[in-house]
């Protein structure tokens, strides 16, 4: 596949906070390495990248796309990621495969929410980046405060190699401060829409010669104080040679400790060249890279961590990181990390322990494919054949198998009720959200045991909406989408003793007979149960009391018999037990099931002939019914912790929120720039929560939720029809 030394290759992403010009950058760097012709924009929805409709009709990327192209003898694998918060996942994916990253920064907003959300996702995965700022030609551009708010937001050293020429709209060109040159591009040449995006080299000018001279000082001083080897030139000389500056700078960049920073603007087509230089001379290649480590499932030393280094002759191992299921198969995007594959071989899919063969190999460009033979160590490829591999699953050589950390995928925090708009579209609809899950792991399908409906949760509401679309133009389906209806519960807050109930009934024949007297009467602490946070199916209140047949119960429900005497005989006590819990079901206030509640059969009667385990069994459930219409009952809603972490400066706005949303704030943790806060919120004040946590911390807000059992509904809520 390629003659080139693995040292030549550069796998990165392109990061960003959404329209800071990601996808219009990477456009450019088609262009400008002759792999297009023609450059796309995003307005006219032209780009390569912004392949799908939904993409192009929204102007936004939503899904990672990779391309491959030449510069200086280097292939470069460029993945584009989404750059809205939503859709995080993809980023995620993409950083775990990828060896570098570019970052883009908006040069008159500088660090933005979604920017710094990226940037901790790199840190977590230790990638070493760059970062551009664009859009220089734009009214209130600023270098210097771009680079300030990297600092200030970031906790980065960042090294600026570059000194713009003009200002806004008369932005021309940049200086190199480490080869002390000028780069400049003439105003034709970067009009939008012109052909040609060639570059001259010349002196800097006179005009900020000593501006130029007064930053190389600055980057000598900051580079020789962070690499040895610099220093001693430094102190050798008072200045480094250009030769030094870049090594060092290399190393500084791959070891995180430094942030190279250049400037530009993709759209008119200007300081592109540049940076792709910066990615030849600073982002590491695949061999570069530390050995990728995974556990060895049956090696010749056991299961154990084994490491495998990046090159063409050593075992096979490849991480899936993307799977699109197309109208012609399924297509799976690979980061190999070590040895060959080709075309038609049979490999172990180690996740599932299974064999997949290799169809075709491609060599992505978006939605656009080359087919080629093999594809060794380092390489980002296409998979056609696989037939069950999914994102995160490991590819290996059957003989070496070995499993890679995968991707962690974090969990759906918003839901929406989805139903086919026929009957005869439901098995279609079905299939549809599996494929969908199959593409997208942070997609969450479920059917809800107790409502019935078919929830799909994700990330945010922009999140689902992309998803319900595609399965509409995908698939053709009509699909209605709702609120998931909360699974309320009702609960007894004061009982009824002495309830008598006689089930007499003569059809002619063998008739039924039974007569039962049961208390009923909420669980107390006696009964390990919380009377304020009831956890439904817990189990709690295991029946204890002084009478035979005591039981308790999965949800909430404890019966037992204090009858003496054997007025009501053993088998149809089981049988009045088995009634009230048919009366569980449906509660008096709404239909919802009842739980948290203890029945007590006090006294009873019999008949020689006409009694029966059924004829009890229903004067066990009618009983139960009419003691709960004569009780004094509560509405129960689910409740979950929420753990919301946010920025120190917006969190009186988020405590605020939280109390308008009935949510009971347990505690708070301070981190270095941001709290988290934990408290109990009703699961019916959450649904839009995301989009009103982000919108209070400019998007920098995340939280996470779990369930924790139920509580009751203040009456005030309940009377503005809760129960609905």
């Amino acid at each position: 596949m390629r003659a080139t030394p693995l040292t030549t290759v550069r796998n990165l992403g392109i990061l960003a906070h959404v329209d800071a010009g990601k996808t219009t950058l990477t456009e450019r760097v088609l262009y400008a390495t002759g792999t297009t012709h023609k450059r796309g924009e995003v307005h006219d929805g032209t780009t390569v990248t912004d392949y799908d409709p939904q993409e192009r009709d929204r102007g936004i990327t939503i899904f990672a796309a990779a391309v491959s192209c030449t510069w200086n003898e280097h292939r470069i694998n460029l993945i584009d990621t989404p750059g809205h918060v939503d859709f995080a996942d993809e980023v995620e994916r993409s950083l775990r495969v990828l060896d570098g990253a570019v970052a883009v920064f908006d040069a008159v907003a500088g660090v933005e929410p979604q920017s710094e959300s990226v940037w901790r996702q790199a840190d977590r995965h230790g990638v070493p980046r760059i970062a551009f700022v664009n859009k220089m030609d734009r009214v209130g551009a600023d270098l210097d405060t771009a680079v300030a708010s990297l600092r200030d937001r970031l906790h980065v050293v960042p090294l600026v190699v570059q000194l713009p020429i003009g200002r806004e709209d008369g932005f021309t060109g940049v200086v190199d401060l480490v080869r002390m040159r000028a780069l400049v591009w003439s105003a034709a040449a970067g009009a939008p829409g012109s052909g040609s995006g060639t570059f001259e080299v010349c002196a800097v000018p006179d005009a900020l010669r000593e501006e130029a001279l007064r930053r190389r000082r600055l980057l000598d001083e900051r580079v020789a104080e962070l690499h040895p080897a610099a220093l001693e030139e430094y102190c050798a000389t008072s200045t480094l040679s250009a030769s030094t500056l870049v090594a060092a700078l290399r190393e500084l960049t791959r070891g995180g400790e430094g942030v190279v920073v250049l400037c530009g603007s993709a759209y008119r087509n200007r300081a592109v060249e540049p940076l792709l230089d910066a990615v030849v001379d600073y982002l590491p290649s695949p061999a570069d890279m530390p050995p990728v480590r995974g556990t060895a499932l049956h090696g010749a030393c056991g299961e154990g961590v084994e490491e495998r280094v990046a090159d063409p002759a050593a075992p096979f191992a490849a991480l899936a990181f993307k799977v699109n299921a197309t109208a012609t198969g399924r297509l799976t995007c690979l980061r190999v990390y070590s040895g060959t594959m080709r075309k038609g071989e049979t490999v172990l899919d180690a996740t599932a322990g299974r064999t997949e063969r290799i169809g075709r190999i491609l060599r992505v460009q978006a939605d656009r494919h080359a087919e080629v033979e093999q594809a060794v160590a380092g390489d980002i490829v296409a998979v056609v054949g696989l037939k069950s591999t999914r994102a995160g699953t490991t590819l290996c050589a059957p003989d070496a198998p070995l499993v890679l950390e995968p991707p962690t995928v974090a969990a759906p925090v918003v839901s929406v009720a989805v139903e086919a708009g026929t009957r005869a579209d439901i098995g279609r609809l079905s299939s549809a959200l599996a494929r969908l899950v199959e593409e997208d792991p942070s997609l969450a399908v479920r059917t809800d045991p107790e409502t019935g409906q078919t929830v799909l949760s994700g990330m945010g509401e922009l999140h689902l909406e992309v998803a319900v679309e595609k399965i509409r133009l995908s698939h053709g389906l009509r699909v209605e989408v709702g609120r998931p209806r909360v699974a309320y519960r009702e609960t007894v807050a004061r009982g009824v003793s002495g309830l008598v109930y006689r089930h007499v009934k003569q059809d002619g024949g063998a008739g039924q007979f039974a007569h039962v007297v049961i208390d009923v009467a909420p669980l107390d602490g006696d009964d390990g149960d919380d009377v304020s946070v009831i956890h439904d199916g817990s189990g709690t209140g295991t029946g204890t009391g002084t009478g035979t047949g005591g039981s308790g119960g999965a949800g909430g429900f404890v019966f037992r018999s204090v009858v003496v005497g054997g007025r009501v005989p053993q088998e149809f006590v089981r049988a009045v037990e088995a009634g009230c819990r048919d009366a569980l079901a449906e509660g008096p206030l709404g239909g919802h099931p009842v739980t948290g509640l203890r029945v007590t059969l006090t006294d009873g009667a019999t008949h020689s002939k006409d009694s029966s385990e059924m004829a009890f069994r229903a004067a066990g459930r009618f009983a139960l019914r009419e003691a709960l219409r004569a009780a004094t009952m509560e509405l129960l809603e689910p409740v979950v912790e929420v753990v919301v972490t946010v920025p120190d400066e917006a969190v009186g706005g988020v405590l605020g929120d939280l109390a308008a949303r009935r949510g009971r704030v347990a505690g708070s943790t301070t981190r270095t720039g941001s709290t988290s806060i934990t408290a109990a919120v009703p699961l019916a004040e959450l649904f839009g929560y995301a989009s009103r946590l982000r919108s209070r911390s400019q998007g920098r807000g995340t939280f996470t939720s779990r369930p924790v059992g139920y509580a009751p509904v203040p009456a005030t809520v309940y009377a503005r029809g809760a129960s609905d």
